[in-house]
């Protein structure tokens, strides 16, 4: 797990440190300064380091002052003078003038093998001025420091220009902005390094393999201990998207599937996947059934129209078992319905889904009002996912390869199969959708992503 905090958090643990913020500059400076040489700086190199008027610009001139000292060509370039009386920024600049560093205001772009853009760090809203904007879209090699300048580090958003950096230093921990929005696209390689602060509460925490477990299997299991999974959907024209989410469960490791699909549409089922078993999907029917079966993943290949509504609102007020409720099972639910359902639902919304249920896009606040509101567990799909129940967990393992037809069926019968497992609905959502994208990025290294070879591949990351 890798915290990833607000700027505003940053801002109070950079407050409560024990160490004098010229410490913390100093160290944040060789960290920047460390990087730079691994990217090829060094003896005769030009660099040329942009500093703001804050911190951020005074770590730029700490940086640059090390440069100098390893005999690269170093020069400022100051957008305004650092901040207060004799602060630590204004130490760093003045030291880095002791040292050798030109300084010139910033002025127009200039060719350099590599440019420090130390300008804004993770506080800055809005756009950049004329004169930064100028840099940003003058491309070039580019080391940020904190966060490339022109994105917002509160949500990844960008007015206008923003730098590009190739590679971006940060401290202490990652920033919201490093994750969502724009902020992957912009930040490149992502180094965190530690100056001496402690503690920090985070905003989100970053899914990795540790963070994802496969749910266990006894060695006595039988198929309806190991997990059963009820999918419900697959009406004439969209029985794939049943086929695929019941194969998934099924590879995914639940031992028993069933698809409760329009009568119309089992012969297809059962042909695409002889695994499989079907029945109607008459509410008390269902329901009847259901006993039996320990989640219900409903939506996939529902459809429109009365019968997806009758069958959705009979679930979600007689249901007491695990749900996990995409497509068009979102579509024929409401906000109210989920929010009075004895269910623990998973939600599974793409953007427009989610703004349709909640009457707002899905921000970090929106998910967590969203999660408050309805008690759902929420997978908000995008780049990143985020998965909020109890806590908020970005999951970052896929990529723009699964944005495919079918994934997200895939994705549902993952997150079925693991709740019916064992794991709780929130751990499965999570695990499911970390082990999903790793599926997709092993497909994505030789060819290209399709849902039906999604399927295939998860049974290698489902254990």
């Amino acid at each position: 797990m890798r915290p990833v905090i607000t700027p505003e958090e940053s801002a109070r643990l950079d407050e409560a440190a024990s160490d004098p913020v010229e410490t913390l500059m100093d160290r944040a400076g060789a960290g920047i300064a460390r990087a730079a040489a691994q990217m090829g700086v060094g003896y005769g190199s030009r660099v040329i380091a942009l500093a703001g008027p804050g911190n951020n610009g005074g770590d730029a001139y700490v940086a640059a002052r090390l440069l100098r000292g390893r005999g690269a060509h170093v020069e400022v370039r100051a957008l305004g003078y650092p901040r207060g009386d004799w602060s630590a920024a204004r130490k760093a600049a003045c030291a880095a003038v002791a040292a050798g560093v030109r300084v010139r205001p910033l002025g127009p772009p200039d060719d350099a093998d590599l440019v420090v853009d130390g300008l804004f760090g993770a506080g800055f809203h809005g756009s950049l001025p004329d004169d930064a904007a100028a840099w940003a879209e003058a491309g070039g090699r580019v080391l940020s420091v904190d966060l490339p300048s022109g994105l917002d580090g509160t949500d990844g958003s960008t007015e206008g220009p923003v730098f590009r950096a190739e590679r971006t230093v940060t401290f202490h921990a990652l920033k919201v902005g490093h994750v969502l929005g724009d902020g992957p696209t912009v930040t490149g390689e992502v180094e965190v390094v530690d100056i001496g602060l402690t503690g920090g509460d985070p905003a989100l925490r970053l899914c990795e393999d540790a963070d994802a477990p496969a749910p266990p299997r006894e060695r006595t299991a039988h198929k309806w201990s190991t997990g059963a999974v009820l999918v419900v959907g697959g009406s004439p024209g969209l029985e794939g998207a049943a086929v695929l989410a019941g194969r998934a469960a099924l590879e995914a490791g639940a031992g028993y599937v069933r698809v409760a699909c329009h009568p119309d549409a089992a012969g297809v089922v059962t042909r695409a996947e002889p695994s499989l078993t079907t029945m109607g999907w008459e509410p008390d029917d269902v329901l009847t059934a259901a006993e039996r079966f320990d989640v219900i993943a409903l939506g996939t290949g529902l459809g429109p129209g009365d019968d997806a509504a009758a069958i959705t609102k009979a679930i979600l007020d007689r249901w007491d078992g695990v749900l996990v409720l995409d497509a068009d099972g979102l579509t024929a639910a409401s906000a109210r319905t989920i929010e009075a359902s004895a269910a623990d639902v998973v939600l599974t919304p793409h953007a427009g889904e989610f703004e349709r249920l909640f009457d707002e896009a899905p921000g970090l606040d929106a998910i967590e009002r969203a999660v408050a509101s309805s008690g759902a567990v929420v997978l908000a799909k995008g780049g990143p996912t985020i998965v909020a129940g109890r806590e908020r967990w970005a999951v970052t393992s896929g990529g723009s390869e699964l944005a495919t037809l079918g994934s997200g069926d895939v994705l549902t019968g993952m997150i079925a199969a693991f709740a019916a497992r064992g794991l709780p609905p929130e751990v499965a959502a999570r695990s499911a959708a970390h082990r999903h994208g790793r599926a997709g990025a092993a497909i994505a290294g030789s060819r290209t992503v399709t849902a039906s070879r999604l399927v295939d591949e998860i049974g290698r990351w489902s254990w």
